[in-house]
Parts: C-alpha cells; sequence; structure tokens
C-alpha cells in the first residue's frame, strides 16, 4: 500500500501543476482563461488506462490490443493539451507567457497522473471494487 509520503507528494505535484496553469490565467498581463480547459483534457487523460485495466486481464504476459490503444488514446490526450496551449498563442488568443505557464503547468499535472498509476497501480491488493 502507498504510504503518506507518496499521497502527500501527489497531492503537492497537483497544487503547483493547477497553480501555474492558474497564473497563466490570472496574472493581470494574461487576463484571459482559455488555458483553463486544459481541465477537460486532464480528466480525460487517465481514463483510457483506467478502462483498459478493468476490461483486459493479466493472464498473458504479452501485450494486448486493448491496451496498446489506451496507451495510444492517452498519448493523443496528452499531446493534444500541450497542442491546444500552443494553437491558442500562435494565433494571438492567449499571450506566450500565459503558454509558458500553461505549458508548466501541463508537464507538473501529466507527471502527477503518472505518478499516481505508478504508486497506486502496482500492487496486486489494489482493486477499484474494494
Amino acid at each position: 500500500m502507498p504510504g503518506i509520503k507518496d499521497l502527500v507528494g501527489l497531492s503537492f505535484g497537483g497544487a503547483i501543476g493547477l497553480t501555474f496553469l492558474f497564473l497563466g490565467c490570472a496574472v493581470e498581463q494574461y487576463g484571459v482563461y482559455w488555458p483553463l480547459f486544459a481541465l477537460i483534457f486532464y480528466i480525460l487523460s487517465p481514463l483510457p488506462l483506467i478502462i483498459a485495466n478493468r476490461v483486459s486481464d493479466d493472464t498473458d504476459s504479452s501485450s494486448n490490443a486493448c491496451r496498446e490503444l489506451a496507451y495510444f488514446l492517452t498519448t493523443g490526450i496528452v499531446v493534444s493539451a500541450y497542442g491546444f496551449h500552443i494553437v491558442l498563442a500562435h494565433s494571438s488568443t492567449i499571450e506566450w507567457g500565459a503558454c509558458g505557464l500553461a505549458l508548466t503547468g501541463n508537464t507538473i499535472l501529466f507527471i502527477t497522473i503518472f505518478g499516481f498509476f505508478m504508486v497506486f497501480g502496482r500492487g496486486d491488493e489494489f482493486s477499484w471494487e474494494q
């Protein structure tokens, strides 16, 4: 089972990532809240892996098509989250400074989501059915 240090670390990473995202929106120079739409990507990114872990069985040690599709969809969602801010900055909807802050928040939050799967998904005793 994960310890309290793991939980505090994940919470800290999430808070720092969201702080960067909010700074990209709330700083008076930028003042546009379009980068907050990245929250949709943060919600969608773990869903394919959660569904694939629930549906696929671990009896076969080689990779299966369901899990590979989940990796592909998750990668597409993560790349889209980065591209979303770059497209907004390129079209002059947001400033490039806000784009940099939002991309920094993206990186920290996606590392935090990955850390969640590493901490809570590795043990055999972990199950969503508890």
